[in-house]
C-alpha cells in the first residue's frame, strides 16, 4: 500500500472532483446501478426468492426445484420439471404456504406466449413493464441483465487493458533506448490489424463467449494507453526528485512505483472513463451485428437490432428501451470522464511546491 499513497496534488484533485457535482453524483449513480444489476437475480427472475412449504423454506434462485417438491404436475402429468413458481403463489393464497417472487416474475430468457392472443412483440402493461420482444421475453428484464453484461465486460476489458498498456508503456519511457524502439515499432504494426475483422474470424472458428471475446478485444485496447504512458514517464523521470531519488540509491522498483507512477496517473484516470464508453459502444455494435455474445444472452445490440427490423419499427417500446438505457449509460460515464479531466487538468498543478 506503501508504494500506492497519494500525493498531496492527487489528493487536491479528488477534493476537486468531489466539488464538481455533475461528475461525483453521476458517479455514485452509476455506482448503485451496477451494485442493483449485480442482484439481477433477485429483481427480475422466474425463479422465488424464497418459498415456504410445510414448515420448510427453500431458496429457489440458485438452485432447481423440480414440480414434485411442491407438489405439482404438468399438463402432461410430469413432475420432473422446473416448479411453475407464478402458479404456485396463486395456489399458496389463502394458506400458510409462502412464495416471495421478484419484483419481475420474468427472467431474461422466458417466452411469455400464452398471456397475449396477438403475436409478439407486445406492448407494455402491468405485465411487462417495457413490454416483450419479438420472442416474447420481457424487455425489462433483458435491458437489466444486459446492464449487468454490457457494465461488467467493460470494466473488464478496461481495467485489463489500462494494466497492460500502463505496464508497456511505463517500461517504454523508463528503460527507453533499445525496448522502447522495438516495442513502439510492433505496438504500430499490431495496430494497423483490423479489429472487427479478427473478430469475425475468430468468431467463425470459435463460439463467442464472454472470456473469448474480452481476451480477444484485450489484445487490441491495451495499445492506446501505452503513448500517454510512455510520454509521462520519459517527462517524469528527467525531474529532479526522481534524479535524487537515483542519487540517494533507490532501485529501480522503488522509483518507478513510489515516485514516477503517481505523478503519471494523470492520462491513466482522465481516459479511463472515455475507455468505458468506447467498450460499452464496441460491445453494444458487436452484439448487433452478430458478433458479440451469444444468443440468448441479453444484450442491448440484440434489442436494437429486432427494433430496427422492419417488421418491427412501429414498436416504439423496442425502440425506447435499449436506446434510453444506452444513452443514460454513455452520458453519465462521460459526465464522469469529463469531471475527471477537468479535476485532474495538469495546467492547475504543473509544479511542486
Amino acid at each position: 500500500m506503501r508504494y500506492f499513497r497519494f500525493n498531496p496534488i492527487t489528493q487536491k484533485r479528488l477534493r476537486r472532483f468531489k466539488k464538481l457535482r455533475r461528475g461525483y453524483y453521476s458517479l455514485l449513480l452509476l455506482a448503485l446501478l451496477t451494485v442493483i444489476s449485480l442482484f439481477s437475480n433477485f429483481i427480475a427472475n422466474s425463479r422465488a426468492i424464497y418459498v415456504k412449504y410445510e414448515g420448510k423454506y427453500y431458496f429457489p434462485t440458485f438452485k432447481f426445484f423440480p414440480m414434485a417438491t411442491f407438489g405439482q404436475e404438468d399438463e402432461w402429468g410430469f413432475d420432473d420439471a422446473q416448479a411453475d413458481y407464478r402458479s404456485l403463489r396463486k395456489t399458496f393464497e389463502g394458506t400458510q404456504n409462502r412464495v416471495l417472487m421478484p419484483i419481475v416474475p420474468f427472467d431474461p430468457f422466458e417466452n411469455d406466449f400464452e398471456y397475449y392472443d396477438d403475436p409478439p412483440p407486445n406492448p407494455p402493461d402491468r405485465r411487462h413493464w417495457l413490454g416483450t420482444d419479438s420472442q416474447g421475453r420481457d424487455v425489462f428484464a433483458r435491458l437489466l441483465y444486459g446492464f449487468r453484461v454490457s457494465i461488467l465486460f467493460s470494466l473488464a476489458l478496461v481495467f485489463i487493458s489500462q494494466v497492460i498498456g500502463t505496464f508497456v508503456g511505463s517500461l517504454q519511457g523508463y528503460l527507453a533506448g533499445r525496448f522502447d524502439l522495438f516495442s513502439q515499432r510492433f505496438i504500430e504494426i499490431w495496430g494497423t490489424l483490423p479489429f472487427l475483422y479478427i473478430v469475425i474470424i475468430m468468431a467463425t472458428f470459435f463460439t463467442p463467449s464472454f472470456g473469448l471475446l474480452l481476451f480477444i478485444m484485450s489484445l487490441f485496447w491495451w495499445m492506446r494507453i501505452t503513448y500517454y504512458m510512455r510520454t509521462e514517464m520519459y517527462r517524469e523521470k528527467m525531474r529532479q526528485y526522481c534524479l535524487a531519488a537515483r542519487s540517494y540509491g533507490a532501485s529501480h522498483t522503488r522509483i518507478v512505483f513510489r515516485h514516477l507512477l503517481p505523478n503519471c496517473l494523470t492520462p491513466l484516470v482522465t481516459f479511463t472513463p472515455f475507455a468505458v464508453v468506447a467498450a460499452i459502444s464496441a460491445l453494444t455494435g458487436l452484439d448487433y451485428l452478430g458478433f458479440g455474445l451469444p444468443a440468448p444472452t441479453p444484450s442491448w445490440g440484440e434489442l436494437i437490432d429486432q427494433a430496427l427490423q422492419i417488421q418491427n419499427r412501429d414498436k416504439i417500446w423496442l425502440t425506447l428501451a435499449p436506446f434510453t438505457a444506452i444513452s443514460v449509460t454513455l452520458i453519465l460515464v462521460t459526465l464522469i470522464g469529463e469531471s475527471v479531466r477537468e479535476a485532474f487538468d495538469p495546467k492547475q498543478y504543473a509544479k511542486y511546491k
